[in-house]
Formats: structure tokens, C-alpha cells, sequence
């Protein structure tokens, strides 16, 4: 059996007494001290990820934003330099390959941001599509390392503690400093930055960090609990091959008046005629805790299943994400949730169980 990768911040994990966990192909942190500690620590004060699994890919040349467009579901064309704009890979029938960031660095010079365990495919799929295109696709996820800084202080202390000026980043906007990438735009539903470098300087920066006490070390744990309350997606949960952005409620990010995109004739026809199934929220009664797969039931008979579920932290409800037949997407609608040999009431409601606070 492969072993799985480490990242560059791996040995410090294991010094800090963090469990270990394998995801997207790497042991990862998963916690240090309680999912519900490092959750809070994000929501309420500050709090570091070791984010260095993502897979990071540059684009450049002559055919770069073409190339681009011609890949992703959003629409970089007119983007400015030092924008950040979110969106999906998807194949010829609307699936998902990957969803992405994709930074504006300067003119046909573009930073795209891909997920751990999607990065041999999606680079496979960059690949297989980038012929014609006079650009240089280069793969960069084993030279980078990064840190996601989280929560309302993280601005003071991305800049006193690490020296690094970043306020005057808005929401969805990124700069270099040197050979460091500096941006801000989160997937905790809290204001953060997230900081691309080399092995050496992330580490440098881990240990800065840990060193002023200002900064809680975070694991993957509550940043799916954080990233789920702010209804944020995951692949592999929310989005896959067979789940399209128009099922998961992410239409706004796929400009189907571009001339043309891998996948829009599909989610152009998904948007017109309709889809099967929808991506919904569940509020259950009581604290029975939902969790990925179990089933979504309508008067006994099972109509979707769940994505994520949690009783969240921040809101003390029990909620979850779940894919489910249209109708019975629509809110307000009575379902039942099977949680081992019991079901469980609740109804549908907004995915979005918890207000996001960034600085726009």
C-alpha cells in the first residue's frame, strides 16, 4: 500500500501531540486539543491551519486566460490583477471535477488553488486540455507550503507576528511579498489569509506563530465543522463527479453567458429544464447528530441522503447538507433523517446554518 504524504509542518504536528489522520492522500492534523477549543478559538479570537496538502498549479503565456476560461465555470475575462475568483472544473455532463480558486497574479499569469486529493486528476485534466494552448502549465503543489490564518484578529496578527502588511487586502484579493503569496479569502467563515511559501518559510512561520501564543493550532476537524455551518461545500461531499454546481446551489459561479466552457452545454441545460436532485440544509429536532450518507426519508420512502451533518458548535442545532429529489428541495418541506434504526424529524431550511464575517 502507497504511504501517505507528509507535509512540510508534519513533524511539528506530531511534536504538538496532534492526532494524526490520513486525508486527500496526507497524514493530517485533526486535532490538538478539542474540535470544539479550535472552533471556537477561529470564530471568536485566531486560529493557524496547516493547509500545505492543497495542490497549487500556475498558468502563463500568451493563451493563459483563454486556457483558463476554457477550463473553469466562472469568467476571468476583465478580471484585475490581484483578484481571486472561485469556481468548478467540470466534465462534458455538468459532474464536477474539482472545485478551485483560480488568482489573477498579472496579465495571462494565473495562481489556481486545487484540492489534496484531487491533484493528480485534476493536473491530469489540466493536462489533457491545455493542447493548443500556447501557455506554461506548470504543476507547483510540491514547492509550496501554506498556512490558513483564521479569525476576527488574524489581520494584527498575519502583520505583528509575521511582518507581513496585509491590510489593505479586501475579500478575494492576493499580493506577493518577495517570494510570498498572501491572500484573503478563507474557508471558515471567518475573515483570514491564507500564506503560500517555501517549506522553509512556512515553517519559519508555524514556529513564529506557536512562539507568540496569539494563534491556536487548528485541525482539519473543526475546519469542516466551520466551513459546514457557513454552508461552504466539500468536494467529495457536496460536489463530485456526480454532483453538478447547479444541484449543489452554485450557479452563480458558473457564467453560462461565456461562449463556451468544458460543461456548459450540460449546466446550461440543467438550469432550463431542472435536475433531479438539489442540494439542501436539514434542521432536525432534538440532538441526534446526522451524518454523511445516512438517508433522507419522505412518508418511508427514501427521497436523498446526507452530505454533511454535525450538531454545530456555534449554534447548538442539529443540522446537516443533504442532496434530495425535487420537490422536496423546497423550504419549509417535512423530512425525516434515519440515524441508525430511527428516524429522526426536521425541515428543510437555508444551507447556511451561521452568518459568515469577512471583511469586504
Amino acid at each position: 500500500m502507497e504511504e501517505n504524504k507528509k507535509t512540510c509542518l508534519y513533524d511539528k504536528h506530531v511534536a504538538l501531540g496532534a492526532l494524526i489522520s490520513p486525508f486527500g492522500g496526507f497524514d493530517m492534523p485533526i486535532q490538538y486539543s478539542t474540535i470544539i477549543d479550535e472552533h471556537q478559538a477561529v470564530r471568536n479570537d485566531c486560529g493557524v491551519f496547516d493547509v500545505s496538502h492543497m495542490g497549487e498549479v500556475t498558468v502563463k503565456g500568451k493563451d493563459a486566460e483563454e486556457y483558463v476560461n476554457h477550463i473553469f465555470t466562472n469568467d476571468v475575462r476583465g478580471m484585475e490583477n490581484g483578484k481571486i475568483l472561485y469556481g468548478m472544473m467540470c466534465y462534458e455532463n455538468g459532474g464536477t471535477v474539482d472545485d478551485l480558486l483560480v488568482y489573477k497574479m498579472a496579465e495571462n499569469d494565473y495562481f489556481i488553488v486545487i484540492n489534496a486529493a484531487n491533484i493528480d486528476k485534476d493536473w491530469a485534466w489540466m493536462q489533457e486540455h491545455a493542447k493548443g494552448y500556447d501557455i506554461d502549465l506548470q504543476n507547483r503543489s510540491d514547492v509550496y507550503g501554506q498556512l490558513a490564518v483564521q479569525g476576527p484578529n488574524s489581520e494584527k496578527v498575519v502583520e505583528e507576528v509575521l511582518g507581513l502588511e496585509c491590510s489593505e487586502l479586501t475579500f478575494y484579493t492576493v499580493k506577493t511579498i518577495g517570494d510570498v503569496i498572501v491572500s484573503r479569502t478563507g474557508y471558515t467563515g471567518e475573515d483570514g489569509f491564507e500564506i503560500y511559501g517555501s517549506h522553509d518559510y512556512i515553517r519559519d512561520c508555524w514556529d513564529k506563530l506557536m512562539a507568540s501564543g496569539r494563534c491556536k493550532p487548528c485541525g482539519l476537524g473543526c475546519r469542516d465543522t466551520l466551513r459546514f455551518e457557513v454552508g461552504l461545500p466539500l468536494y467529495g461531499d457536496e460536489l463530485s463527479a456526480d454532483i453538478s454546481p447547479v444541484m449543489a446551489g452554485l450557479s452563480i459561479f458558473c457564467k453560462l453567458d461565456k461562449p463556451e466552457f468544458i460543461g456548459r452545454e450540460a449546466l446550461v441545460d440543467q438550469k432550463e429544464n431542472g435536475v433531479e436532485r438539489r442540494l439542501v440544509g436539514i434542521e432536525l429536532e432534538g440532538k441526534a447528530i446526522p451524518r454523511h450518507g445516512y438517508a433522507v426519508v419522505k412518508d418511508g420512502e427514501q427521497v436523498g441522503e446526507v452530505t454533511t451533518g454535525y450538531h454545530t458548535i456555534s449554534t447548538d442545532k442539529s443540522v446537516c447538507m443533504a442532496l434530495v429529489k425535487v420537490p422536496f428541495n423546497k423550504l419549509g418541506t417535512p423530512l425525516e433523517v434515519q440515524i441508525r434504526k430511527k428516524t429522526f424529524p426536521g425541515v428543510v431550511v437555508k444551507k447556511k446554518f451561521y452568518e459568515k464575517h469577512y471583511k469586504k
